[in-house]
């Protein structure tokens, strides 16, 4: 994402920031919802995105969660993570919202995403602290 970019180079969202995408290349039989989610809970706090060396930011980057198992029925993209979430801010809690939900709904084409760390939903961990 690229914050405060207010919807310029991507999907406006939470504190004035752009909901933008990385391609990732995984290796041949590698499930794409697995690869999707270690590459983004693997990512870096800052990255800079080839067009317009803009720094794109990884509100994931201070938590340690680790992707579990993932499920596509078709329509909805399950995920379940296990770990420590931990926003960097108030801003940070809809940054990790959009990250893991749209990193599931493009890894599968899924049209809705359900995601629990920890046995509870992504709500109510990021509730809890």
């Amino acid at each position: 994402m690229l914050v405060d970019d207010g919807g310029m180079h991507g999907v406006r969202f939470g504190c004035n920031d752009s909901l933008v995408g990385f391609a990732q290349e995984s290796r041949a039989g590698e499930e794409p919802l697995a690869a999707a989610m270690a590459a983004l809970l693997d990512a870096p706090q800052e990255a800079v995105l080839s067009s317009g060396g803009a720094a794109a930011y990884n509100a994931l980057s201070g938590s340690r969660l680790k992707f579990l198992s993932g499920s596509f029925d078709g329509t909805t993209v399950t995920v379940y993570l296990a770990g420590v979430m931990r926003p960097g801010g108030t801003c940070d809690i809809p940054r990790m919202e959009a990250q893991l939900t749209q990193t599931a709904l493009a890894a599968v084409g899924a049209i809705r995403a359900e995601i629990y760390v920890n046995g509870r939903t992504l709500t109510e961990a990021m509730t809890l602290g």
